[in-house]
């Protein structure tokens, strides 16, 4: 399921399914869509920070058309202790590859990876991004 921003509706919470995983996107080019994920946080439960929210940055391919500092976007990762990955949808192959591993996380998110938690892939992805 998409939305633009939130909070989500409340009309339809009782039809909605479980969240097991929210991205974030951010498209690079774009500062109004950093403004619209920053003012969405404030509607994350805090328990969703533990391994179950992703930042997508698209649009690195142009590194003359960003309008948003990566390091902005790395800060941001950084106080919410979310993963930030970086990607370009133009490219069909860098497209497939964003779209598999994020289908990857969620399988892990909705607990359908015996012995793999979305906090313990978190904190796995988050050490090696150190390295």
């Amino acid at each position: 399921h998409l939305a633009t921003s939130l909070p989500l509706p409340s009309e339809r919470d009782h039809l909605r399914p479980r969240i097991d995983l929210i991205v974030f996107m951010i498209d690079i080019k774009s500062k109004y869509s950093l403004k619209n994920v920053e003012a969405s946080l404030a509607y994350v439960d805090a328990s969703f920070f533990l391994g179950k929210v992703y930042f997508l940055v698209t649009g690195v391919g142009r590194v003359n058309a960003c309008s948003i500092d990566t390091s902005d976007i790395c800060k941001l990762g950084e106080t919410y202790c979310s993963p930030v990955l970086f990607c370009e949808l133009e490219l069909e192959g860098a497209r497939v590859a964003t779209a598999q591993r994020l289908v990857r996380i969620l399988e892990i998110c909705a607990g359908h990876i015996p012995g793999v938690s979305a906090l313990s892939f978190v904190s796995l992805m988050m050490n090696s991004d150190d390295d």
